[in-house]
């Protein structure tokens, strides 16, 4: 028997700038909260904290 494991596609916005950008996917059930992520932001030029968009 195989599990399905369901993962859903999410969008990363810079906290800086507010640009979304990064496309990625993530497991639901593993983690329900929003993901949050230090990342590169090329409108920024650093590294900045990502946030979970809708």
């Amino acid at each position: 028997m195989e599990v399905e494991v369901v993962r859903t596609k999410i969008t990363l916005a810079c906290t800086e700038c507010k640009n979304r950008n990064y496309n990625t996917t993530k497991d639901k059930k593993a983690h329900p909260d929003r993901m949050e992520t230090k990342k590169y932001c090329r409108f920024c030029k650093t590294h900045t904290l990502h946030k979970e968009t809708k």
